[in-house]
């Protein structure tokens, strides 16, 4: 088993900036990588960000690549989401993922997918006000 909590969620003017944190614990050791998704009001939950375990690889959706950064800290068994330029159409919870699963080659559409992921947080909310 493998607990994920999210925090740092909040509102925020466009343009301004937020980090997600997402602490993980449990079987932390057997986790291959961790994602980041959202999920607007009325819509679909949608992939935003993943890094393997080891912080090499990462992967983003195409509508935050340069303005979102993902990263992890395995001292601390924290996965961060650094979003910065933030624009209303950000405004979704958040949820963090893991995937102990996949130990394969860096796949970004292996990691993209919502059901590749073993575990979930219950999310944190962001509202970015225009």
């Amino acid at each position: 088993q493998v607990q994920l909590v999210e925090s740092g969620g909040g509102l925020v003017q466009a343009g301004g900036s937020l980090r997600l944190s997402c602490a993980a614990s449990g079987r932390t050791f057997s986790v291959y990588a961790m994602g980041w998704f959202r999920q607007a009001p009325g819509k679909e939950r949608e992939f935003v960000a993943a890094i393997r375990r080891n912080g090499v690889y990462t992967y983003y959706t195409d509508s935050v690549k340069g303005r979102f950064t993902i990263s992890r800290d395995n001292a601390k068994n924290t996965v961060y989401l650094q979003m910065n330029s933030l624009k209303p159409e950000d405004t979704a919870d958040y949820y963090c993922a893991a995937d102990l699963s996949y130990g394969g080659p860096f796949s970004g559409s292996y990691y993209a997918t919502a059901g590749s992921y073993d575990y979930w947080g219950q999310g944190t909310q962001v509202t970015v006000s225009s």
